[in-house]
This record gives C-alpha cells, sequence and structure tokens, in this order.
C-alpha cells in the first residue's frame, strides 16, 4: 500500500522545459541564478554576456523546472550574432512555457521589436515578465501595448498568458512566477535527478567565469569581441587542477587592453578567476591565460564550429 502511495503521488509530480527569452541585458540571467539559488550563468551589465544556451535545473516537492536561459535575441550582425539567435530561436518551440523577460527601465527599441516579431507565434504559454519595477518600471505600460499590438488582442483576452511584474535582482515576486510555471508545465516525472543544479559542460562554465572577470574589471573598455575557451584541464596531482585559457579578440590594439599595462589586467582575472574556480572545483587552480588575436573571429563559421559555438 505504502509503494501504491508512492507511485501515485509521483505520477503528480510537473515536468517540463521554460525558455526565458528577450533582448540582451534585461536580466535573464539574474532571474536564473536568482531562482536556482546558485550562480548557473554569467551575470553583467553589458549587453550579451550569454553567448550559450544554460540549462539550470529547479526541483521543489511539486516537482522539476529544466530552464533554458538563452543569449539575448538581438538585430544581428556578424555569424556570432546568428548563431546566437539560432540558439535562442530553436528554444521557443520545444518548450512547455516561454518567459518573455523585458527590462520596463528602458525604452522600446529595435531589438525590442525583433524579439516580439519572433515570439508572437510561439504556441506554449507565454509570461511576459515586466522586470526590473524596482526601478519605478518607467516604461511598464509600453511593453504591454507593444505585445497587445503584436497579437491583435489586449492581454486580458489572451489564452494560456500572464502578466507579472518582478524583480529578478530583489526577488520581487519570483516565488509567485515560480507558482505559474508550475500550473502551466505537465505532469510527468523529473527528467534530471533532484540533486543537479546544471547540466552545463564544466569547461563552458570555466569560460564563463574568466570571462565575466573581465566584464567586472574592465567594465565599458571591455571588447565585445572578447572570446574565452579553454583548451587544456587537466589535474596535476590530488586536489590541483591546471586550466590553460585562450583569450580570443580581433586585433592588436584589443589584444593591448586585454593584456594591460605590465600584464595587469590579465593578471588581476587570473586572481578573480581563480578564487572561483577553486571554490567551484574544491581544489587548487593553476590558472594560464594567454591572448590570441583571431581577425574577425566572431564572423568566421568554420571556426565558430570548431570552436563549439554552433548548436549549444
Amino acid at each position: 500500500m505504502a509503494e501504491e502511495k508512492r507511485t501515485l503521488k509521483e505520477n503528480r509530480l510537473r515536468c517540463g522545459v521554460v525558455t526565458i527569452v528577450g533582448r540582451p541585458n534585461t536580466g535573464k540571467s539574474t532571474l536564473l541564478n536568482r531562482i536556482l539559488k546558485e550562480k548557473v550563468a554569467i551575470v553583467s551589465r553589458v549587453p550579451q554576456t550569454t553567448r550559450h544556451q544554460i540549462r539550470g535545473i529547479y526541483n521543489d516537492e511539486r516537482g522539476q523546472i529544466i530552464f533554458i536561459d538563452t543569449p539575448g535575441l538581438h538585430v544581428g550582425r556578424d555569424q556570432l550574432d546568428k548563431f546566437m539567435n539560432q540558439a535562442s530561436g530553436a528554444t521557443l518551440h520545444e518548450a512547455d512555457c516561454v518567459i518573455y523577460l523585458v527590462d520596463t527601465s528602458r525604452r522600446i527599441g529595435e531589438e525590442e521589436n525583433y524579439a516580439v516579431d519572433k515570439l508572437k507565434s510561439v504556441q506554449a504559454p507565454l509570461i511576459l515578465a515586466l522586470n526590473k519595477v524596482d526601478l519605478k518600471g518607467e516604461y511598464l505600460p509600453d511593453y504591454i501595448s507593444l505585445w497587445e499590438k503584436a497579437k491583435g488582442q489586449s492581454v486580458n483576452e489572451m489564452k494560456n498568458f500572464t502578466l507579472l511584474p518582478l524583480s529578478s535582482q530583489e526577488g520581487i515576486n519570483v516565488e509567485k512566477l515560480i507558482d505559474i510555471l508550475f500550473d502551466y508545465l505537465p505532469e510527468g516525472p523529473a527528467l534530471y535527478p533532484v540533486d543537479t543544479v546544471s547540466d552545463v559542460p564544466q569547461k563552458m562554465v570555466i569560460a564563463d567565469i574568466i570571462r565575466e572577470k573581465f566584464f567586472e574589471l574592465m567594465k565599458q573598455e571591455i571588447p565585445h569581441a572578447l572570446g574565452v575557451m579553454i583548451e587544456e584541464m587537466q589535474p596535476r596531482r590530488q586536489k590541483v587542477v591546471y586550466i590553460k585559457a585562450l583569450i580570443l579578440v580581433e586585433r592588436e590594439s584589443q589584444k593591448e587592453i586585454v593584456i594591460g599595462k605590465q600584464g595587469a589586467v590579465l593578471k588581476n582575472v587570473g586572481t578573480l578567476a581563480r578564487a572561483e574556480l577553486e571554490d567551484l572545483l574544491e581544489a587548487k587552480v593553476f590558472l594560464e591565460l594567454y591572448v590570441k588575436v583571431q581577425k574577425d573571429w566572431r564572423d568566421n563559421a568554420a571556426f565558430l564550429r570548431e570552436s563549439g559555438y554552433e548548436g549549444r
């Protein structure tokens, strides 16, 4: 009898895939990290910091939610932008629910119109998450009007649709968002072990941590063309890991900026990244960083495929 009750309870669990989409720098990664209470996605004020799909897994007694934090939907200008948009768009029609996150403290621009055009045909339940209401949400009504115009009806008439003001930074209405998601998701067993937080490959996580430190140190000075690839990662002895990372830029002038005077920037990035990596890997880390000029690497389709950008 006890086994029968347990099986019945398991059958009532809900599980599904939720895609978080929006234009760059709306707070998607911050929202995901807030929900999971762990850092699985790079966070920065610099647009387009997320370049891959980041899966985060949330579990509670109601079931499991598999989140995909996509690169920001934006008007593509090079091959890397196209790959990023493909990564975002490919998840829209496969998800059980879509969170369309907008920054209500920013005016609507070209990228927002592009995002809405991609999202208006999505059949899955959609949550229009009006983020950054803690910053007054000056343009909140404009985002609602934009969505109503795209769909040709008022938000009150839309089916499988929820309007939710929130703040991913402050945690406002984040718990309510989780409640709404579980209402939308289908019944089914968990797809991942309940102690799994993310299925992102470890080398990708390490590369993102290193990139984040460049953003933290350099802010607006950092070249958007900067990329990080982990070329080598291996244990040297017990509790010691050696990591060799390639820092890609497109021009010699960018290389000088990234290295810094007498190597100061590169050294500081290494120090900050090493501390976080040692916490992540629970081991002492020897981190070797070197910078290489690869002209127009973001627009080289063959190079991007070899580097693992396409299809992630």
